[in-house]
């Protein structure tokens, strides 16, 4: 049956049952299984308005594809996503720019097997790029991205390479045999507690490694350099974040040469790897419960696609020595996410499948924040951009912190977080024990030099 804004008594035979209001009651007496919404002119606003009436129904629902042919069969319908419901605005890209700033380039993307550096491979090939060097230390992500290249782009050239970016002799081999000139820093570790229990590691993979890169790309002539941040590098509550901001500075602690250093700071993405959504879905499947941390707990969410386009624009914008912050939106309560998602499989929250309440996890906020109260906050040319001018301040005492919190990792736990601490005081850590130590340190005076235990 068919429901219409405007009432007809027939479309193509079949009764109209009402408005889109109508639709709940619709459902129950026709005892519809399915919804298939099919009004892909619908605006953004008009979409998830007839979205939201459907989402509570409590049946599974199906779109038409976003580009959809006149004719459409069964097999071409596609389920309702969260990407649907959240109504992310299109993203405008510069394509003239980007492809001026890759055409004919070496690219190299580290951790090029993850969510956020596959999607920029691929956003990179039909740019141009001479050749495109996907390095990552994950072989079957590395496989299943070669096997996607082969059937979509079979005419791009990419280099795959296996290596970990700690592995400083390798990266150099690498560095001597590409002559990379661009480089896309997407490799970190980013799980918030896993970094809280393994701190040293931290620092190796987030500081260390992109400090290592840093000096490669100023020692080869690479001309711009962009490392993937995170919101959590904002005020900094576990090691994760405190790391993430430690890596901004530790390529603003380089004398950059001719290379122009970038990072671009932005929340968390739909359907990353390790994100909540596929956790969702897959405590949907097996019955539930489903598991949120708090009850009000907020975060931002950007689609991969629109998020990988705005860090590449935002790349060939810099002039180096910036921070970007992209516009993320507005925040979304993860209770709502997952009532959302239950409904969006057909079945109804708190009935059907259970929601649970965990607490937060160690290291985590209520809200993640993309700016602080006071940052030099300067407005870029594309709407959903901003730049945070820093300035580097003492180059030599920035240079001799960021070494402190790299040999730190060598030392232990304790000299880490205390190292930390002094590279980004804004660093207040959830944890009770890094706090304690932090506390313990601040209140004994100015930081040592030389890390301890």
């Amino acid at each position: 049956a068919a429901i219409a804004s405007e009432i007809a008594s027939e479309i193509h035979g079949l009764p109209v049952l009402g408005r889109i209001e109508d639709i709940r009651a619709a459902v129950g007496r026709a005892g519809a299984e399915e919804i298939v919404v099919a009004v892909p002119t619908a605006s953004g606003e008009e979409y998830r308005r007839i979205l939201a009436q459907c989402d509570e129904t409590g049946v599974r629902l199906r779109r038409l594809p976003r580009r959809a042919a006149e004719i459409v069969r069964l097999t071409d319908l596609q389920d309702v996503d969260l990407e649907d419901l959240l109504d992310r605005a299109p993203v405008e890209i510069d394509l003239r720019a980007l492809r001026s700033a890759v055409t004919g380039k070496v690219v190299l993307v580290t951790g090029a097997g993850g969510s956020i550096g596959s999607e920029v491979v691929r956003q990179l090939l039909p740019l141009g790029p001479a050749l495109v060097v996907a390095l990552d230390r994950a072989e079957n992500a590395l496989y299943y991205l070669e096997r996607d290249i082969a059937t979509n782009h079979p005419e791009a050239r990419v280099l795959i390479r296996i290596l970990d970016c700690q592995d400083r002799a390798g990266l150099r081999v690498l560095f001597r045999e590409v002559e990379p000139q661009v480089g896309v820093h997407a490799a970190a570790y980013k799980h918030v507690p896993l970094m809280e229990e393994h701190p040293l590691q931290a620092v190796r993979n987030n500081v260390e490694a992109t400090l290592e890169l840093g000096r490669l790309a100023v020692e080869f002539g690479v001309a711009r350099f962009l490392l993937i941040s995170s919101d959590k590098a904002v005020r900094p509550t576990n090691v994760m974040g405190a790391t993430k901001r430690a890596a901004e500075l530790a390529l603003q602690s380089l004398d950059p040469g001719e290379t122009q250093f970038m990072a671009v700071r932005f929340g968390n993405v739909l359907g990353s790897e390790g994100s909540v959504v596929p956790l969702f879905e897959k405590q949907i499947r097996e019955g539930g419960p489903l598991t949120v941390t708090h009850r009000d707990v907020v975060r931002y969410f950007m689609t991969i696609p629109e998020a990988v386009g705005l860090v590449l624009q935002a790349g060939v914008m810099g002039r180096g020595g910036e921070v970007f912050h992209l516009d993320m939106g507005q925040p979304v309560k993860v209770l709502e996410l997952a009532e959302r998602l239950i409904r969006l499989h057909g079945f109804r929250p708190y009935e059907d499948i259970e929601i649970r309440f965990i607490g937060l996890r160690p290291g985590e906020k209520m809200l993640e924040e993309l700016l602080v109260d006071g940052e030099n906050v300067v407005e870029t040319s594309h709407p959903r951009i901003h730049a945070l001018r820093h300035s580097p301040g003492d180059r030599a005492q920035l240079t001799a912190r960021v070494a402190d919190v790299v040999t730190s990792a060598g030392v232990g736990v304790e000299a880490t977080i205390r190292a930390l601490g002094a590279l980004v005081p804004e660093y207040k850590p959830n944890n009770d024990r890094f706090g304690r130590i932090l506390a313990e340190e601040r209140d004994a005076g100015p930081v040592r030099r030389t890390p301890s235990v």
